[in-house]
């Protein structure tokens, strides 16, 4: 089975390039962040390729995550302890429970939505606590907005105490990881230096002046049957990228 993140920042604009990846990597399940539509402008604008079923949780113009699917999607959820954004969508594939997920940038250190940051990574922590085992093939992934450690970032003195890269965002992701969790592409590419994210300015992809934001976290039931995990760079080639590119997962199930 081959999972695939992708912060596609914008799924209107991003459709035919969409289209194109799905066509040439054929991943049974993509999850998608950032769709910055509603619902049934999703559904009725038919952004999906035929041979994939979709579930969404948008909203207007901001946020939003969707899973794609070869199989239809079964136990959908949405959201998370009343959350008043979309950033939050799980659904069982083939009996593999997958958690999608779009974590708040943060904007600025010492902001309201620096804390709502924070505050939104110990509810995931909670609702992970309150509704899964770790002890059972799990996987959580989408946009982080967390580079884990400083050999995720190509240039880490300019990115200290970033709300990307800040100490206590990178402690509340250590947490969710000891909640009983393996960031897969970590794990086989221990020597970092691989990014999945570049500014669009000041020729940052050029340069490759990246960091590492988009994860794909498993339990470790499931972390032992992965086989492989790559993150797309070639994505971020091309008229009209997204700023992320996809990372994608192999799992011998």
């Amino acid at each position: 089975m081959i999972v695939a993140t992708w912060n596609v920042n914008s799924v209107r604009a991003r459709r035919d390039r969409l289209n194109a990846w799905l066509a040439k990597h054929n991943p049974h399940v993509l999850c998608l962040q950032e769709l910055k539509v509603a619902d049934e402008v999703f559904l009725t604008e038919q952004l999906v390729p035929t041979g994939y079923h979709a579930v969404t949780h948008g909203q207007k113009t901001y946020n939003g995550v969707a899973i794609l699917s070869k199989t239809r999607p079964q136990n959908v959820s949405r959201g998370m302890n009343d959350d008043p954004q979309a950033r939050l969508i799980t659904a069982e594939i083939d009996g593999l429970r997958i958690i999608n997920v779009y974590v708040p940038n943060g904007a600025e250190v010492g902001s309201d939505k620096w804390a709502y940051k924070l505050d939104w990574l110990d509810r995931l922590k909670a609702y992970l606590v309150e509704n899964a085992d770790p002890s059972q093939p799990l996987l959580l992934c989408g946009d982080f907005n967390i580079a884990p450690t400083d050999r995720d970032v190509a240039n880490p003195d300019a990115w200290a105490n970033s709300v990307l890269c800040h100490d206590d965002v990178r402690a509340a992701l250590d947490e969710i990881l000891c909640w009983g969790l393996v960031d897969l592409f970590a794990a086989r590419h221990p020597e970092g230096g691989i990014y999945s994210w570049w500014d669009y300015r000041q020729l940052a992809f050029p340069r490759n002046d990246g960091l590492r934001l988009d994860l794909i976290l498993a339990t470790p039931p499931l972390a032992d049957k992965c086989s492989a995990v790559t993150i797309d760079r070639d994505e971020r080639k091309g008229q009209k990228p997204s700023d992320h590119v996809p990372v994608i997962a192999t799992f011998d199930l």
